[in-house]
């Protein structure tokens, strides 16, 4: 796929942005020497001699323009920084590269896209997608809404809606009547991982497992791009009973300081890296400045350097982001950015690569994880590749995931026997240094739960499993085992070996969380979101 230069309006007038404001007061000390910023990006990156020669002009900052000259992304074309522009329901028929797609395929992106968020970006659009394999392309598939994402009945009764353009009132109705059959808060999040300061609940929060605590920062609940697979889609649709969102770092930090047993805490939304640095500041500084005993590591969940590299490297502010991340290491904090890359492609051009090593400078640390998904990464060969693109750049590959129960999981999902063959394969192909990864694991109500595999036992074919992280941390790492089913695509699907009624684990949650717990670990189940087909009733276990 050749690569097209990436110019302010490209592809059709959209609602275009500079992200983030400058943070002058953060700035803690003078930009290295030019020369060995570039030596450290060499070590880190493949580049050209003549790319280093156009690295060395570029990276001259703070002494051009004002005391702005941005490190650019090295693609030949670009004729200044580069804006961004969404694409969304509202503007994406402006796309000239949607006239690749017949009418239909069009109107089948406005109708899902009525149930489930729908943006992505100029960077996406010219530089991940390969339109040449649309509608087959993983890329496209990743950012634009197909008609296979919602079952056939909810899409014809949206699609109807639309032809005979009905109001938008009766539309959005329509769509929040689907929205509530997709299961929009699966594994208990809203039920089960809302923690509580005295009388308060905190609704902006997780607390799921022991020591890492999860905060929504209320102006970091959008994305660069919105993956088509996302669990969080309730964040985007405008549905704010649903919605994960906080403004008050101070009781932040009263909880991690009211509970010794809190060692991270993860920025998460939506993306944390949408947000200007002067935001982002409001809500880490204060961590710091408080000088927590038992904080040892801030976590920062993010698709940017996937979705759009340019936040480190020329966004207006990019200089004083990677200056709070230095600041965050100084003070003796472990600083992870938790990078989402679904595909290979997304680690292939020069931008993200200028970005990771930008972001490494600072003493962050890169931990990358993705779900395995049908119709994106659902092979061995693609999966072995990313790992060790991931590793060359000096990321740790973290996790591989199983597509979660919600949404379009009836789109997405791969079985679970079938998952740990695509693991183990991509596994047993790569180097020890990309081993590090784990899965192919469930983010489930009991908590993280990994396959490990199929094997035999008392002449009994079974799935063998452990719990990665629970809700009680006693057990974590134990193993267990459940009946052999090459269909089941979640925990809820399985069926407990050897003639038990229960897992191991599931008397105690019901205990934790009365009937409804027990139910969602595996009594009562539907058969996962197979039970969607017909609007038969949704699993209580995957609530």
């Amino acid at each position: 796929m050749p690569r097209a230069s990436l110019r302010p309006g490209t592809g059709g007038l959209a609602s275009c942005e500079k992200g983030g404001t400058y943070m002058a007061e953060q700035r803690r000390r003078e930009r290295q020497d030019a020369a060995g910023d570039v030596a450290e990006l060499e070590n880190c990156i493949d580049l050209r001699p003549a790319e280093v020669k156009k690295l060395r002009e570029m990276h001259r900052l703070r002494e051009t323009d004002g005391g702005y000259a941005p490190l650019f992304g090295l693609e030949e074309g670009f004729k200044g920084p580069p804006t961004y522009c969404a694409y969304t329901l509202n503007n994406f028929r402006e796309l000239r590269q949607l006239e690749r797609l017949s009418q239909e395929q069009r109107f089948a992106i406005e109708v899902v896209a009525q149930v489930l968020p729908f943006k992505t970006n100029n960077y996406v659009v010219e530089h991940l997608i390969d339109w040449d394999d649309v509608p087959n392309d993983p890329m496209f598939v990743l950012n634009f809404p197909q008609r296979e994402m919602l079952l056939p009945h909810h899409f014809e009764e949206v699609a109807a809606l639309l032809r005979r353009r009905a109001k938008r009132r009766e539309i959005e109705a329509a769509a929040n009547r689907i929205r509530l059959k997709l299961n929009p808060h699966p594994a208990g999040q809203l039920d089960h991982n809302v923690p509580t300061l005295g009388e308060a609940r905190l609704t902006g929060m997780q607390h799921k497992y022991r020591e890492t605590v999860l905060f929504f920062p209320s102006n970091g609940q959008t994305c660069h791009a919105y993956c088509t697979f996302c669990f969080r889609w309730p964040q985007f649709v405008g549905m704010d009973e649903f919605k994960f969102a906080m403004q008050e770092t101070e009781l932040l930090v009263e909880y991690v300081r009211a509970h010794p047993e809190v060692s991270d805490v993860l920025f998460t939304g939506g993306d944390p890296m949408i947000m200007g640095t002067a935001n982002l500041a409001r809500y880490i500084v204060p961590l710091l400045e408080a000088r927590l005993p038992n904080l040892r590591t801030i976590r920062i969940g993010t698709k940017a350097l996937s979705y759009w590299p340019y936040r480190f490297l020329t966004d207006e502010d990019a200089d004083e982001a990677l200056d709070l991340f230095r600041q965050i290491t100084a003070s003796g904090l472990h600083l992870a950015l938790m990078a989402h890359f679904n595909h290979p492609r997304e680690l292939r051009t020069d931008a993200v690569k200028a970005a990771i090593a930008r972001v490494r400078e600072t003493g962050a640390e890169i931990r990358t994880q993705s779900p395995l998904m049908r119709n994106i990464n659902d092979s061995a060969e693609v999966w072995a590749e990313m790992w060790r693109q991931q590793v060359q750049l000096g990321c740790i590959p973290y996790y591989m995931f199983v597509v979660r129960d919600t949404g379009a999981q009836h789109y997405f999902s791969v079985p679970l026997v079938r998952a740990w063959e695509v693991f183990r394969d991509a596994h047993n192909s790569v180097s020890g240094l990309a081993r590090t990864v784990r899965g192919p694991s469930m983010s489930a109500d009991p908590g993280k739960v990994e396959v490990l595999g199929v094997t035999e036992i008392g002449g009994e074919k079974v799935i063998a499993l452990r719990m990665l992280q629970g809700r009680n941390p006693d057990w974590a790492m134990r193993p267990f085992f459940a009946k052999y089913d090459e269909q089941a695509i979640w925990l809820s699907d399985l069926r407990p070996a050897f003639g038990q009624e229960r897992f191991f684990f599931e008397s105690e949650l019901e205990r934790m969380y009365g009937q409804d717990g027990a139910r969602r670990c595996g009594r009562g189940r539907n058969r996962g979101n197979r039970a969607r087909d017909g609007d038969k009733p949704l699993p209580a276990t995957l609530v």
